[in-house]
């Protein structure tokens, strides 16, 4: 054989061989992919359970809209509680809370925005929120946090800021 002839064989010998070195690494074949098992089941999320029967339910679209539903149900909840007509002119308390209700109407949390110098009606108006519950169903808003003012009279009687009635001067 002559030499000219051994070079294009010999060309072809490299480049087989550099195709087999190469396919040696290539990545190996995927396996199929497992299909998809279910979780285990405490890892399931039960879905959320319907509003409890008779419940209060509220249709608003906003924390705002929510407070005046808030406010109602504390009414409505606490009505001897309530000071009628329009509040004295120097009040021993007012607080700014922040209450948050669950999508069940549970109270989720309350955090003081704004705390009264009388620290006494702090405990008060929380025991008042939470036995209030539950409050009406935010079924618009899934859970909602509102904020109102809690204006406090010397007679122990409240007065929420989104329903008063005012304030007298002298």
């Amino acid at each position: 054989m002559s030499p000219h002839r051994l070079l294009p064989r010999r060309a072809l010998q490299a480049a087989a061989a550099a195709a087999v070195l190469l396919a040696g690494c290539a990545a190996p074949p995927r396996a199929p992919a497992p299909a998809p098992s279910a979780p285990p089941p405490q890892a399931r999320s039960a879905p959320a359970p319907a509003p409890r029967p008779g419940a209060e339910l509220s249709s608003a679209a906003s924390p705002r809209d929510y407070r005046r539903d808030g406010a109602r149900h504390l009414y409505a909840r606490y009505p001897d509680r309530v000071f009628k007509g329009m509040m004295p002119p120097m009040l021993p308390a007012i607080g700014v809370v922040d209450v948050r209700i669950d999508k069940h109407g549970n109270v989720a949390n309350i955090a003081w925005v704004r705390a009264p110098s009388d620290r006494s009606y702090m405990s008060v108006t929380e025991h008042l929120i939470r036995g209030a519950a539950p409050f009406p169903v935010p079924t618009r808003l899934g859970s909602v946090t509102y904020t109102d003012v809690w204006l406090w009279d010397r007679s122990g009687k409240f007065q929420l800021d989104t329903l008063t009635e005012g304030q007298r001067s002298e």
